[in-house]
């Protein structure tokens, strides 16, 4: 079947072209050392696994908005973490993040016509979510670049950025929300990085700081995979402006985009426990101290990469040249090219991998 419809006007899809590179990684005497995904691979805290378990006689539906417990174990979070007024912040589970991100600007009635702003660099789903819905995209990092444009609806930051580890200062942020509430632009901010600050500490868009004390236009976008290793149960949130998050339940509930009842019990559990998330974050930060040290010493210059997942490395030469010396060595890493065409002369290196494959990399990268 040719591609027709919506999907004639996606981009392929990036990792199908980094086959060729992991096979060839994937012939290393000692084996692959995949840092290309950011999939966590720590396991699943036992409190959580007991919650899902215990939850798993549920044969009836679930609710769309999410269970009370779990609204409330959202709405502590966002308060407690991101700053946000329990009193009138809207909160709404959602099947991972990344659903969520695909198809907001179809939920939020987006399409010809209407422009969708995302970062220079970013997170490739931002740009499929307004190819989905039949909105342009415009890639642009700094409000001046959008100039007067009616057209833009809806607009994408990310902090701490997926893939460069950016931290967008609260001033910036500030001004953003300011710019967007004079136009009534909604204002989407992917937050998941945000319990993984390194050299500076993210903030988020619902923190008074920035947000003035109030939602309006804001959703922050939250996922459970990296703070909690629950990528495979496919936990996530939005919270934010209570008016938007109810227009997103009324449509969710015709579309059947629910979050199944043993999920949302594990994500009672999670929300409730900072202890594993602490936990997690030392592991992160050892591997991360590893990789850091070995790529410098090998040559490679450091961008950004203050908070987050991944190392944002380069050596200035085009990004899948340098995918090719990483593979040859045995480890795969993503081509910045992924996240925008500005990211070409970079490389993402992601921090999931066990220690002992981090150690491997590390290894190999001083040989």
């Amino acid at each position: 079947m040719g591609r027709s419809g919506r999907t004639g006007n996606l981009p392929d899809f990036p990792w199908d072209l980094l086959e060729p590179a992991k096979a060839l990684a994937g012939r290393h005497p000692d084996g692959i050392v995949d840092l290309s995904v950011g999939t966590p691979v720590d396991p699943v805290p036992g409190s959580i696994r007991a919650a899902l378990a215990a939850a798993s006689d549920a044969p009836g539906y679930p609710l769309t908005a999410g269970s009370p417990a779990l609204r409330a174990a959202i709405t502590e979070w966002v308060a407690r973490s991101c700053g946000a007024d329990p009193e009138t912040v809207g909160v709404l589970p959602t099947i991972g993040s990344k659903e969520l991100v695909g198809w907001l600007p179809t939920l939020l009635g987006l399409g010809p016509g209407d422009v969708v702003a995302i970062p220079q660099v970013c997170y490739p789903t931002y740009e499929v979510g307004a190819r989905l819905a039949g909105a342009e995209v415009v890639r642009a990092d700094a409000l001046t670049a959008l100039g007067p444009d009616p057209r833009v609806r809806l607009l994408w930051v990310n902090s701490p950025s997926n893939p460069t580890g950016r931290v967008l200062p609260p001033e910036h942020l500030r001004k953003v929300v300011d710019w967007a509430r004079e136009r009534g632009v909604v204002v989407a901010s992917d937050e998941c990085y945000l319990s993984l600050g390194w050299e500076e500490t993210p903030t988020s868009i619902l923190d008074p700081a920035v947000s003035g004390g109030d939602h309006a236009n804001l959703l922050a976008v939250h996922s459970l995979s990296k703070r909690s290793n629950l990528a495979g149960y496919r936990a996530g949130f939005v919270a934010g402006d209570r008016s938007i998050v109810g227009a997103l339940l009324a449509v969710r509930k015709h579309a059947g985009m629910i979050v199944p009842a043993p999920v949302q019990a594990a994500m009672v559990a999670a929300l409730g426990d900072e202890a594993h998330v602490a936990e997690q974050r030392l592991r992160y930060a050892a591997r991360r101290e590893v990789l850091r040290d070995a790529l410098v010493k090998a040559g490679f210059g450091i961008a950004h990469s203050t908070a987050g997942l991944y190392l944002w490395a380069g050596r200035d030469e085009d990004c899948w040249t340098t995918v090719q010396w990483f593979a040859e060595r045995g480890i795969l890493v993503a081509p910045g090219e992924f996240y925008g065409p500005t990211g070409n002369r970079h490389v993402r290196v992601a921090l999931t991998a066990t220690d002992e494959r981090v150690a491997a990399a590390a290894d190999r990268l001083a040989g």
